[in-house]
């Protein structure tokens, strides 16, 4: 009881030196015991603490100071305004979550930390926490969205000093896969060589060292759709600019920057991806999804099945090929840095597992032109590995021939991923009204 009587007079104290340093409002003082009890708010504390101090000095009761509060300066007499001028910024943006956030002015934070140095409070909570929550609560009872601490879908900013509001819109993730059906299209925007971007003669100053890429053909289609300011593609690896992928196609993100359209029915944006590049360009298996995919997709491993037409310098006799391809199967390739990436790659050797390879046809009548399928762990330089790179990749078709061979054209067939990372973004698409979109 006389641990409870010490605490007790403890806290009496603090309200004591938090009152007697001028006018201060509810919310500033039940703020200096915010950590002290639960299920009241702040200023129900504040009212709690000046009955308290009422009853043990037997005075009137002290009334809140509302706007003449030194501390918060009327801040909480204008909470509504606030919130207000929030639901009017958010009219414009298609959400399902939100979070406030507050920039406060010096003043406002100097007056608070005078006050925990004169009150020795160590039970407080920020000033901005409570805008924050006080804020949001009204938000929520307006627009009926709810708040979301971990992602939401955009964070209103309130900014004190300019008495402005101000929206930070996350981006939305889209999952799919992509085919390349034409050849000399890069994943991405590729800036030129030259001018690394700020545009020169030789680029026509587009600052691209190709007109166009996988990325911008996809991405007027998709922001017309949820009007965002930018899409960037995140693939799961990329195949070289003359090769085709084919097949299911390559597992990609689309993070669309800023959309004010979050709900869009994606098989309308497939279709009209589609039809935007047709011939060139498709879009297969779109779902909702979220920034994790993104992760999911960068760091799993996925093994690649291609189609190689391969050319010979001499003519190469067709069963030693097939022995070849046979003996190929099943081992590590080692390849040092391809010569041709050597200037925007690290010189590293990389050892990558050759599953299986075979013929799949062979020109009889010249005996120099083959097709070759191999499949292979993801990141093998496949052009090296036919032509073996004056060395850098031990073993190559060509070494193991004594023929030089090269790649006249390269088609990806397949691109696996772990199917059970791809299953459980299943159904996203389903609860995109309930779904995480940072």
């Amino acid at each position: 009881m006389a641990q409870k009587m010490a605490d007790e007079d403890g806290i009496l104290e603090i309200a004591r030196k938090t009152v007697s340093e001028g006018p201060i409002c509810d919310h500033c003082l039940g703020r200096q015991f915010a950590n002290l009890s639960t299920g009241m708010s702040n200023d129900e504390r504040g009212r709690a603490v000046r009955i308290m101090l009422s009853m043990q000095r037997n005075e009137a009761l002290a009334l809140d100071h509302g706007k003449d509060c030194w501390v918060c300066n009327g801040l909480f007499t204008e909470l509504d305004v606030w919130a207000e001028r929030a639901v009017q910024e958010l009219e414009s943006v298609d959400f399902d979550t939100f979070l406030v956030g507050t920039m406060i002015t010096g003043l406002l934070a100097e007056n608070e930390e005078v006050l925990w140095t004169l009150s020795g409070t160590t039970f407080a909570e920020l000033l901005k926490s409570e805008l924050n929550r006080e804020v949001g609560k009204r938000i929520c009872s307006i627009t009926k969205k709810e708040v979301e601490f971990k992602r939401p879908d955009v964070v209103v900013i309130m900014d004190i000093e300019r008495e402005q509001v101000r929206l930070d819109i996350n981006s939305l993730f889209i999952y799919g896969r992509y085919r390349k059906l034409e050849r000399g299209i890069p994943q991405t925007r590729w800036p030129c060589r030259e001018c690394r971007g700020k545009g020169c003669e030789k680029c026509n100053y587009t600052g691209k060292q190709y007109s166009e890429s996988v990325e911008e053909l996809i991405r007027s289609s998709v922001l017309d759709f949820f009007k965002g300011e930018d899409m960037i593609l995140h693939g799961a690896g990329r195949e070289d600019i003359d090769a085709r992928m084919l097949g299911s196609g390559r597992p990609f993100v689309m993070e669309i920057i800023s959309p004010l359209i979050r709900h869009a029915d994606l098989v309308e944006v497939v279709s009209r991806i589609n039809e935007d590049n047709k011939g060139r360009v498709e879009v297969l298996d779109a779902r909702y999804a979220d920034k994790e995919v993104v992760r999911h997709i960068k760091s799993t491993e996925s093994d690649k099945v291609y189609n190689i037409s391969a050319t010979f310098k001499s003519k190469v006799n067709k069963e030693k090929l097939k022995s070849t391809l046979r003996a190929l199967s099943g081992i590590i390739i080692r390849q040092q840095t391809p010569t041709r990436v050597m200037h925007r790659r690290a010189d590293l050797q990389r050892n990558r597992k050759i599953h299986e390879a075979a013929l799949i046809s062979f020109d009889d009548i010249t005996g120099t032109q083959a097709v070759i399928q191999l499949r292979c762990e993801g990141g093998l330089y496949v052009k090296e590995f036919v032509n073996g790179d004056m060395g850098r990749t031990e073993p190559s078709i060509s070494s193991l021939l004594g023929i030089d061979a090269a790649v006249k054209e390269l088609d990806v067939i397949e691109v696996s991923m772990d199917l059970t990372g791809e299953r459980q973004w299943q159904g996203l698409e389903a609860n995109a009204g309930k779904r995480d979109t940072n």
